[in-house]
């Protein structure tokens, strides 16, 4: 694959994916971003399969960088989605529930 073919897939996929979100109504932008927590899954399996497959040491860095990022964009996303989910908690659920610390 040519740079430039990857170039259009990148774009095609940007376009498709902002028009795809920017109609979806805001009251579904909570389900939508705990779906989305599954794609972040599949993102930092597909950069640890690539860092498996590393063998010069610039790919390792590569690979284990791809990997931290994915890491934490499946945990952000995560740590979002919760913060989300509480606000539409009765007050009488949160004040039950125990806070960390």
């Amino acid at each position: 694959m040519t740079g430039m073919v990857a170039l259009y897939i990148f774009m095609l996929a940007a376009f498709t994916g902002y028009e795809v979100i920017s109609r979806v109504p805001v009251i579904l932008h909570t389900p939508l971003m705990s779906g989305s927590n599954f794609v972040h899954g599949i993102v930092l399996v597909g950069a640890m399969v690539a860092l498996g497959g590393a063998h010069t040491p610039l790919e390792k860095t590569i690979g284990f960088i791809g990997v931290l990022l994915g890491a934490g964009n499946a945990v952000g996303g995560y740590v979002v989605t919760e913060r989300m989910l509480e606000m539409f908690k009765s007050s009488r659920a949160r004040a039950a529930r125990p806070r960390p610390h």
